[in-house]
């Protein structure tokens, strides 16, 4: 009885040789098969976003001609901090002016009664001139992007010259690029602006005093060779000037005019 008790039934799990082949051995999966999420975002990568269905090339659309300008020298100088564009600025002129106006002024001045005054005004001349031919050409190409950004339609070229075209932006795009050029762009063109009066005014007063000195020093110059003997001639024939520059060539005048 014990004997009976102690047997176990038969196992019903089936044997090794009966179980069914993986399905991997059955219908194996070739390893050149991606998921289709990859082969989506690669073809999706490639082409215009569909929202904007834009065919301006990618260096050629406003957004992207803004981006490269305001990472660009020295069009970002306009577009950060007002202390750190008035540096620039100034290291720039003061540069010019001591290393190409000071040495030209000094060493290229014609006149010989030029003073170091009016060589040291002359170099500060050519410093204001360089700020401001450098800030006019940062105002030329904000001003190219910003009517770019603001105007209804883009001019491009998709080969060369020859095969322009032009888009109308959609409304998102207009609404965007609007938005970037007033509140981004206007800014830093009436910065620009306001810099470029402050030039103007700069080297123009600076020109006047040059020809103030100028003038008052050729004045005093002519004065004091009329206090000296008559030694100037101020534009017309003087015979107490010419006595005094070769009196051996009026020896004897005074006699054959009494002879005569």
């Amino acid at each position: 009885m014990a004997f009976l008790l102690s047997l176990k039934p038969p196992s019903l799990s089936p044997s090794p040789h009966h179980l069914p082949p993986p399905t991997s051995a059955l219908f194996p999966i070739p390893p050149t098969i991606k998921p289709l999420r990859h082969r989506f975002s690669f073809s999706f990568s490639n082409r215009n976003p569909p929202e904007t269905g834009c065919p301006v090339p990618p260096e050629q659309q406003p957004i992207n001609e803004y981006q490269s300008l305001s990472t660009s020298s020295p069009f970002s100088w306009a577009s950060g901090d007002f202390v750190e564009y008035c540096s620039r600025l100034l290291v720039t002129g003061a540069g010019f002016a001591l290393f190409v106006g000071l040495p030209v002024s000094w060493y290229g001045s014609v006149g010989v009664g030029w003073e170091p005054v009016q060589r040291i005004l002359g170099a500060v001349s050519s410093g204001i001139l360089a700020v401001t031919l450098a800030v006019v050409r940062m105002y030329l190409g904000w001003a190219y992007v910003g009517n770019r950004l603001l105007s209804a339609t883009v001019e491009y070229e998709e080969t060369g010259w020859y095969d322009g075209q032009i888009w109308v932006k959609t409304a998102e795009v207009l609404a965007r690029d609007r938005l970037l050029g007033s509140f981004t762009v206007k800014p830093v063109l009436t910065r620009l602006k306001n810099t470029l009066v402050a030039l103007a005014i700069s080297l123009l007063m600076s020109i006047v005093v040059l020809i103030n000195t100028e003038t008052t020093q050729k004045e005093t110059y002519i004065s004091s060779g009329g206090e000296a003997g008559g030694r100037s001639v101020a534009g017309s024939y003087n015979d107490e000037s010419a006595r005094s520059f070769e009196p051996e060539a009026f020896c004897g005048g005074s006699d054959l005019s009494l002879e005569d």
